[in-house]
């Protein structure tokens, strides 16, 4: 009979030089991913790190107004972005102009931010807080206490004015008019009650006036206002 052919017996295993750069392949992958993973990981020492880049040798303490310029350049904002002001509300920051070391932590350690671009993934999501009617409110107070001069009660009228166009600016329809009127009206500050009517008003009062109520508990100052535009609004127009 024939001799059968004989077959050719091929190891598969690999060799050991292969098993041993698979090894090293595979844990430079598993190092890279810890690594990854570390610098994704909200770090406190590198966030203080980043606050100290913003302040001076005289008040490493204090994040000032040039220090605060720098951060928004750094985070792609203006000063008066309204994405600031929920920034400031995120920290409990009590003045504006100014973070104190303390609000910084409290608020990026919040948001989970260490980096200039970690916060500025964030700032979609700082201004979408402004779309719930209850967070606006709390903001809108907020905003008060913070833009005022802290030696003063009440915030004095061109403040009052910038904060009301970030805050109702593109929201009140009567908002231009109304800043009209503050323009030509005695009123040089406003107070808090005042701030938190304005609100109020530009949320339940329509647009013609025909359902606000003379008698009602308005402040003086909304009362002077329906009664000027309903004056402005009565003027004949030239054509």
């Amino acid at each position: 009979m024939p001799r059968g052919k004989r077959r050719l017996a091929i190891d598969m295993r690999p060799s050991e030089e292969d098993q041993q750069s698979t090894k090293r392949q595979r844990n430079s992958y598993q190092s890279s991913r810890r690594y990854s993973k570390s610098e994704d990981a909200f770090n406190q020492k590198r966030c203080l790190t980043w606050f100290r880049e913003y302040t001076t040798p005289d008040d490493p303490d204090t994040l000032g107004p040039e220090g605060m310029e720098k951060f928004c350049e750094d985070i792609g904002v203006e000063p008066e972005n309204v994405a600031m002001l929920v920034l400031a509300y995120k920290m409990g920051a009590k003045q504006m102009g100014f973070f104190t070391q303390s609000e910084w932590l409290k608020g990026l350690t919040d948001l989970q931010c260490d980096t200039a671009s970690k916060v500025q993934c964030k700032l979609e999501y700082l201004r979408s807080m402004l779309n719930d009617p209850n967070s606006f409110k709390i903001i809108y107070r907020y905003a008060y206490d913070f833009a005022r001069d802290k030696d003063q009660r009440s915030m004095d009228i061109e403040t009052a004015k910038a904060m009301l166009q970030l805050l109702l600016g593109k929201h009140w329809p009567l908002y231009a008019q109304f800043a009209q009127f503050l323009e030509q009206s005695k009123y040089k500050v406003i107070n808090k009650d005042q701030w938190c009517n304005i609100l109020e008003f530009s949320r339940t009062i329509s647009n013609d006036l025909t359902n606000y109520d003379v008698d009602g508990a308005w402040p003086v100052m909304l009362d002077e206002f329906v009664e000027w535009l309903r004056q402005l609004r009565a003027q004949p127009t030239i054509s």
